[in-house]
């Protein structure tokens, strides 16, 4: 590609509305646009780049033995209905009526297609095992768009199922998908953990997933000093370090006038915040359910969604409140009329500070004896240097990029469609699926998020948009020309990808640009050609080589063969 006569442009400035390293440096580099929250184009060079990710997808999915196809993305909402996701997606969903006013979905995720296509063929046990997959958009109303690609409202996803006769042979499915997921990331040079995960919307046993370690990372992902233990926050079980053997002492009732947060009446009272059990007044299916917790933990909804069934946990209001004798920032346990949730921790807890439902008033010394609860379980977020639930290491944090997931569907879907097969004595059993899930952009994002400097992208040369960058220095130089041209000939004519920069433009903002989107060699031609000689430079660790001219071309197709392989 030569510049001059095609569409190329970056920006010199940090673009606007990007929180992101990656957000900033794809729209800079030219490769992506906003054109709304959450919705981005890709342009020519982005195209490339993506296309590229989507190409090793592709084959190690094809490697895999998945056959792919194409599903719309205008679905009839029924589909949904019958697995009861429309309220799984709730608000996320988009929605929207023809002119017949028959509901339709901008379709989030296709299981239930999937399995629709499955049904068509599968009829026996000898129909089985198979496994389809796409690359497609899918749409997702987020309520906060971030993040560049990270965050969006419409996104490419690979998304491919796996249909078997059981769980033993979903165990097999499984793994072929985990390994092919694994080289994908492995080709892409992605430094990534495999952590365990909830199964949310999607339903099913097992799901783990695939998360990007970078700093601006959504996701929080727990790891241990000691062994390979890695997990999501949101289902990480919390094992407490406290020693119960503590002799318990009388309550009593102190005064604590305006203090109203948990940390205030520690710091009031002069009591370490982990001597505390902090109330919080949560409204679950339009009833008032008080969770407590330690003083220095944090509520995690996934974990009180699962305990309790509830699809989601919100804030109680003045009038669901005033249905207990409950008083904010001075809620405790002790007498306290309403539906109390516990965590698995307060139970070894010993002379805890709590709230006594009176203003200006709290407990010291209490004990789980002197209350009673309705509900004890895991509710809480793991904090760092917690017990690592494999071995009794120490834990820590890292955040993560999650850019690709495994569900063990079961049989959620094919029952509620009807997809079923005869077995060897003509019973009939309901599919077993599995579902895997990869998102192209997200990849995309994460590997600038890990490969980038002050200067732009560092992009792998399996995904650059061009391999090489061919810059001349003095466009009316003819020497320069003519020596330029044969060069990206013959680099053309050896199908290495090119993008000649013969614009009228000074060398410095050449080598600005082609830093910038990330071409991993750059071939300078100057002054050095009355020597024979142009210059190589590499642009992930910034080496800079003077090349003879007659042996440049051979260097750079010997380079890439060895890079590819």
């Amino acid at each position: 590609m030569k510049i001059s006569k095609n569409y190329f442009f970056t920006l010199r400035e940090d673009a606007k509305d990007e929180e992101s390293r990656s957000g900033n440096l794809l729209v800079r580099s030219g490769m992506i646009k906003k054109v709304g929250a959450g919705i981005y184009m890709f342009l020519p060079m982005g195209l490339r780049t993506i296309d590229k990710i989507k190409k090793i997808v592709k084959e190690e999915m094809d490697n895999a033995g998945a056959q792919e196809l194409l599903m719309p993305s205008l679905i009839p909402s029924e589909y949904y209905e019958k697995c009861g996701r429309v309220e799984a997606f709730g608000s996320d969903m988009f929605n929207l009526a023809d002119r017949y006013n028959k509901s339709l979905v901008l379709g989030p995720t296709h299981e239930e297609l999937f399995t629709i296509a499955a049904k068509a063929m599968v009829k026996s046990y000898k129909d089985l095992h198979f496994t389809l997959y796409q690359q497609a958009d899918k749409f997702r109303d987020e309520p906060r768009p971030r993040y560049g690609l990270i965050r969006v409202r419409e996104f490419i996803m690979k998304d491919a199922y796996s249909f078997d006769t059981d769980e033993a042979n979903l165990d097999i499915s499984y793994n072929i998908m985990k390994d092919a997921y694994n080289k994908i990331y492995d080709r892409l040079g992605i430094n990534y953990k495999i952590v365990k995960s909830d199964c949310g919307a999607m339903g099913g046993s097992l799901s783990e997933e695939y998360q990007a370690i970078t700093d601006i990372g959504e996701d929080t992902i727990v790891l241990c000093d000691k062994c390979g233990y890695s997990s999501n926050l949101e289902v990480t079980k919390c094992l407490s370090k406290i020693d119960d053997k503590e002799k318990e002492l009388k309550l009593e009732l102190v005064k604590t006038p305006h203090q109203e947060t948990i940390d205030d009446v520690c710091k009031y009272l002069k009591l370490d915040v982990k001597k505390s059990i902090k109330a919080l007044l949560m409204n679950i299916n339009e009833e008032l359910v008080i969770f407590f917790i330690r003083g220095d933990r944090e509520l995690n909804e996934s974990k009180v969604c699962k305990l309790l069934n509830c699809k989601e946990v919100n804030f109680a209001n003045d009038e669901l409140i005033a249905t207990s004798n409950a008083v904010p920032g001075y809620t405790g346990p002790i007498n306290l009329n309403a539906k109390i949730v516990i965590d698995n921790e307060i139970l070894k807890m010993k002379n805890f500070c709590c709230g006594a439902n009176q203003e200006g008033y709290h407990y010291i010394n209490a004990n789980v004896k002197d209350f009673k609860y309705d509900i004890v379980g895991d509710i809480v977020n793991v904090k760092e240097d917690d017990i690592c639930p494999e071995c009794g290491g120490n834990i820590y944090f890292k955040k993560g990029i999650e850019i690709g997931n495994l569900f063990k569907l079961g049989t959620k879907y094919s029952e509620s469609f009807g997809l079923t097969y005869l077995d060897e004595n003509n019973k009939e059993h309901p599919v077993v699926m599995g579902c895997y899930g990869l998102g192209p952009g997200r990849v995309l994002a994460s590997i600038v998020e890990q490969n980038n400097d002050e200067n732009g992208l560092i992009l792998p040369m399996n995904i650059a948009p061009y391999q090489v960058a061919l810059v001349q220095i003095d466009m009316k130089d003819k020497k320069q020309t003519e020596v330029a041209e044969k060069i990206y000939n013959e680099l053309l004519k050896n199908n290495i990808e090119v993008i000649y920069d013969d614009r009228e433009e000074r060398p410095g903002v050449k080598f600005k640009d082609m830093d910038l989107i990330g071409i991993p060699l750059r071939i300078t031609i100057g002054k050095k050609i009355a020597d024979d000689k142009v210059e190589l430079k590499f642009r992930k660790n910034g080496v800079q080589e003077e090349i003879a001219l007659s042996s440049i071309v051979n260097k750079i197709v010997e380079y890439i063969k060895d890079d590819l392989k």
